[in-house]
């Protein structure tokens, strides 16, 4: 039984890493499209939560994976691929990989941002070979959740369900991948909503 369980294992990660090989989609059409999704969820993230506008402005960066799709049959994994974004300007793409063994059945898809405290923690991020401990966990974003969110080895994790649903997602044991752009490309600042009375 343990050889089946390890077996199960060994292959998730391979096809993880199959499917995460390419850092950077393939494709200008493939590019253009994540491009959209990554400033369509930093406006989900705003419009859930205004409050978030405080990480985007003074973290030294932050990471925005539009969706990250995670299942699980007696061994689970995530796959996502996103963008990282430093002073305003999108500098690189990442892509995320996660593997775990448990008795879980079902999937979900949901949206991760990453938030960098310090210039430093965010170059660890982008050496191309960076992992969360096990212990790091995600706020759950909803309106109010990030007045009490703190980061946490340098980072603030949060999670954002489809339609901006709050959604709780494991993110200890993710890992991380990031290629660099040649030329930084603008991302336009959007108001902050105000929030009605």
């Amino acid at each position: 039984m343990r050889a089946i369980v390890w077996a199960c294992m060994l292959t998730a990660v391979g096809m993880l890493c199959l499917t995460g090989c390419s850092t950077a989609p393939k494709t200008v059409e493939a590019r253009t499209d994540l491009d959209q999704e990554v400033r369509e969820t930093i406006d989900l993230a705003r419009q859930t939560d205004p409050g978030i506008q405080g990480f985007i402005d003074s973290s030294a960066g932050y990471a925005v994976f539009p969706s990250v799709g995670k299942g699980a049959v007696g061994v689970g994994g995530a796959f996502g691929r996103g963008e990282l974004i430093q002073d305003g300007k999108m500098v690189g793409y990442c892509t995320l990989t996660q593997a775990s063994v448990g008795l879980a059945l079902g999937g979900q898809s949901y949206s991760e941002l990453i938030f960098f405290e310090t210039p430093a923690a965010l170059e660890d991020f982008k050496s191309g070979d960076y992992t969360f401990a096990a212990q790091v966990s995600a706020v759950a974003l909803k309106s109010g959740a990030s007045a009490n969110a703190k980061y946490s080895d340098g980072v603030a994790v949060f999670t954002l369900g489809e339609q901006g649903l709050m959604v709780e997602a494991s993110v200890g044991g993710q890992r991380f991948s990031f290629r660099p752009v040649a030329v930084a490309q603008d991302v336009p600042a959007q108001p902050v909503p105000t929030p009605e009375r």
